[in-house]
């Protein structure tokens, strides 16, 4: 929920399509809470155009993120265009390039956003696109310890496979024919610094696509609230050894997670409970057990 509690669990088989789990999940809750509105908060894996539909019925809206790359062409460059630009929490509008980019300076660290409403595949829905220079400081860090790992590979050609999204393998590319047409004997491997250019562009931005007509920086804080969710499934992973279960039959599966599930509400409630009586961001572990004492689940 909004507090980052989880509300219920269910269990599928670890070859089927996540898509599709989306729309028996919300029927139960819908079924199991009494919920006067029902907003999804997901990241692009469960955005299918067929679950945005479902969540654009009734009391139901959904938030949900938007690849920049796969944008329209007019879209992108609107998107990426350096005017027109909102300060989080001033009415003010701005260009990227006036501003003081230098790490430290007071307009490093806010957030900027523009929103506009598309219309694609017979759905109306409101973008948001927001920018950050600690964000793309971020980025590009990362991108530069990335570029490092594919030149070192550069010397190991039979290592460069078809690379993921996010693998440095991608700055590659291997030559296996020869100027002429003709087939090589020998791989060569290169590095491509147009792959790292392209990337580049888009460095520090980030985007939503929502049916909610509210407030962007309203739109945008929901959106943030996902670091809760995948702050859970670390948890589980790590903490709890939800994965991997070494078990086969369903019961027992399901006895594991059910474990797993009231140990993590019970961890959110204590961590949430100390957040509201605690003058700082970090807890100390006799705080969290003198929590615990105190507290009673049915």
């Amino acid at each position: 929920d909004g507090d980052g509690l989880p509300l219920a669990f269910r269990i599928f088989p670890g070859n089927q399509n996540e898509q599709t789990s989306l729309k028996p999940l919300e029927q139960t809750i819908l079924s199991d809470f009494d919920l006067s509105q029902f907003v999804v908060c997901t990241d692009a894996g469960l955005a299918s155009q067929a679950n945005r539909r479902f969540n654009h019925q009734g009391q139901r809206a959904y938030v949900t993120t938007k690849s920049l790359k796969q944008l329209p062409a007019h879209l992108k460059d609107w998107a990426l265009d350096p005017t027109g630009w909102h300060r989080a929490g001033s009415e003010h509008v701005v260009a990227l390039t006036d501003l003081d980019d230098t790490s430290g300076s007071d307009e490093f660290k806010h957030l900027y956003y523009k929103d506009r409403w598309i219309h694609e595949n017979g759905l109306e829905e409101h973008l948001v696109v927001t920018f950050s220079f600690k964000h793309r400081d971020y980025q590009r860090s990362i991108r530069a310890q990335q570029i490092l790992r594919a030149q070192d590979l550069q010397r190991h050609p039979q290592s460069v496979l078809r690379a993921r999204q996010t693998d440095p393998k991608r700055f590659l590319v291997v030559d296996t024919f020869t100027p002429d047409g003709e087939l090589a004997a020998k791989k060569r491997v290169r590095f491509d610094p147009a792959v790292a250019e392209r990337e580049a562009r888009y460095d520090g931005f980030y985007a939503v696509v929502t049916d909610l007509e509210g407030d962007p920086e309203q739109i945008v804080r929901i959106n943030q609230g996902r670091w809760q969710i995948e702050q859970c499934f670390r948890i589980l992973k790590s903490e709890f050894k939800a994965r991997p279960a070494y078990l086969s039959r369903d019961n027992r599966l399901a006895a594991h997670f059910l474990t797993c599930f009231m140990a993590l509400l019970i961890y959110r409630q204590l961590e949430y409970r100390v957040a509201a009586v605690s003058e700082t961001d970090s807890v100390c572990g006799s705080q969290l057990m003198e929590q615990l004492r105190q507290m009673d689940f049915y």
